[in-house]
């Protein structure tokens, strides 16, 4: 359902069983608006977004999950990775609009209650962050590759890990985390697999 303008001049509220929290905006009140219905880290979330809205900013802005981070701007870095429909995707590159009916994953959904989930223990135990901004991108692929029962020796490990991008730290440590954290019981892929 489309909606020209909006009430206020503000962005409308979540409704009351998300106790999400939430900025409210000011928007050009000429903006075209659609109703949107997606279940987001478990949670129902029905609300009117900009058409023009990026997922991301949806997500960060909105939703209040920072977890992700925008970099490039361009899906090329990875570091908005999310989990959409059990697919990783490149939230700065979607609209909101776009994922009407969706069920998506950030990685604030996959925190666990205290301390660090497995994946996160083993990038800490094999040194495979720096500063971590591109970290929460890294652990979303790799959840969906755990999900998908990807091979550690696999050729699409590569594939998976090639639209990440870190800058401030060397890939050999991320690469060994991600083998191990996909059962991987030894450093190096098995010959001819790399």
């Amino acid at each position: 359902m489309r909606v020209s303008g909006a009430p206020d001049n503000q962005e409308s509220h979540m409704t009351a069983s998300d106790s999400t929290p939430q900025k409210t905006l000011r928007n050009d009140s000429n903006e075209s608006r659609t109703a949107l219905s997606v279940i987001v880290n478990g949670k129902q979330i029905q609300t009117l977004v900009a058409d023009r809205l990026l997922l991301c900013d949806f997500l960060r802005d909105h939703l209040g999950l920072t977890a992700l981070k925008v970099a490039c701007g361009e899906g090329a870095c990875g570091a908005c990775t999310i989990v959409i429909d059990g697919q990783p995707a490149r939230s700065c590159t979607l609209l909101a609009v776009q994922t009407e009916g969706a069920e998506i994953l950030t990685l604030e959904g996959l925190n666990a209650p205290q301390g660090l989930n497995p994946v996160q223990q083993l990038f800490q135990q094999h040194h495979a962050l720096q500063c971590g901004y591109c970290t929460p991108g890294w652990l979303m692929t790799v959840y969906s590759m755990i999900k998908r029962s990807i091979h550690p020796d696999s050729t699409e490990v590569g594939q998976y890990l090639s639209g990440h991008i870190c800058r401030c730290t060397g890939y050999r440590n991320i690469w060994t985390a991600v083998r191990r954290a996909l059962g991987a019981t030894h450093d190096e892929p098995a010959s001819g697999q790399e």
